[in-house]
């Protein structure tokens, strides 16, 4: 049987999960060479859409995963969200489907979790100010998973929205909205935080390079997942030491990164260490104070199986969700006794 698992059965779950401990696990894998990350390919058609199948296996998990992501701009004047996506579980045993699962609060999650971790090993230690460029559920999600683990003293924030701050605030509660500041410009938003996450889905660079300041640590998130989409420009992608998630993924998909190489602001033939190669100690991460640190996040099918497998074992444990029968029984051969 197959666990179904929707949106409303995630959101009842995922409170329960480490998922930065999960996501943190599966890069020490990859970094390790204990997995691999394929790059995933694009499905593109006469429109604006595009289709992403994110494959991953996993043997420690025991699990092989393939995630749909849909980037569709135009569900934006449909009322629809432009991202969606849905995650294909088996087993890399027998290869059975164990379960099929919303996308959407896993992806946010990983995501965020992701930036976390990338901070726990880039960012200077002792940072205290966390700037925050983008107000929307991503940005919510981003602090809410670094108040859990590592707290920032100060929140700086900025939106082009005042709507969407006024959510954001309030989406934060009272506590956490008491230690953010809202700034009057991106500008200084950059200028006066440690560690810097842009969480926007922007076309075009809307950070400077020469905005960035000795010790920051950048978290380049936000843009969507095409080669000519990018929030850094390319001299604060050259100003930092570039950090990826995956080099075979962002050479795929990050325009933060590619159309740096194509300004000439990075070397064509350079090879940014992975977020778990630092993990696990076989590449440096920040190697002095003064150094600016640009974690380059485009997203990963590992990340998203690391988290499913976590909350696939809590449907199961507290029977959440619906049981499915997508593939026919098999019939159990009769054993017969000799003599």
């Amino acid at each position: 049987m197959t666990v179904l698992l929707g949106a409303s059965d995630i959101a009842g779950l995922i409170g329960a999960v480490d998922v930065v401990g999960a996501v943190e696990a599966i890069h020490r894998d990859l970094g390790t060479g204990a997995m691999q990350q394929p790059a995933p390919v694009a499905l593109t058609g006469a429109d604006d859409a595009l289709f992403l199948p994110m494959a991953v296996r996993s043997d420690r998990l025991g699990l092989v995963a393939v995630k749909l992501m849909a980037d569709v701009p135009d569900n934006a004047a449909r009322g629809l969200p432009s991202q969606r996506s849905t995650i294909l579980v088996s087993s890399s045993v027998t290869g059975e489907c164990v379960a099929v699962l919303d996308g959407m609060a896993i992806t946010r999650a990983r995501t965020a979790a992701t930036t976390v971790v990338a901070t726990k090993h880039l960012a200077r230690p002792g940072s205290r100010t966390l700037g925050i460029v983008g107000a929307g559920n991503l940005a919510v999600e981003h602090v809410r998973a670094f108040e859990a683990v590592r707290p920032f003293e100060r929140i700086v924030v900025w939106s082009r929205s005042e709507e969407t701050v006024v959510r954001f605030l309030e989406s934060l509660g009272l506590d956490l909205a008491r230690r953010c500041m809202i700034a009057t410009s991106l500008q200084r938003v950059v200028e006066e935080t440690d560690v810097l996450c842009t969480l926007t889905p922007s076309v075009d660079p809307i950070v400077r390079g020469g905005w960035l300041h000795a010790g920051q640590h950048v978290n380049a998130v936000g843009a969507r997942p095409r080669p000519t989409h990018r929030e850094l420009d390319g001299a604060a992608m050259a100003r930092g030491t570039v950090f990826v998630d995956s080099r075979a993924t962002a050479w795929t998909k990050s325009g933060d990164l590619l159309e740096a190489v194509v300004e000439r602001a990075l070397a064509q033939d350079v090879e940014p260490a992975e977020l778990g190669e630092v993990i696990a100690g076989r590449a440096p991460g920040r190697v002095s104070d003064d150094e600016v640190t640009v974690f380059d996040s485009v997203g990963l099918g590992a990340q998203d199986l690391a988290v499913a497998a976590r909350l696939i074992e809590l449907a199961t444990e507290r029977r959440v969700g619906t049981q499915i029968g997508i593939a026919p029984p098999v019939p159990v051969p009769s054993v017969r006794s000799s003599g």
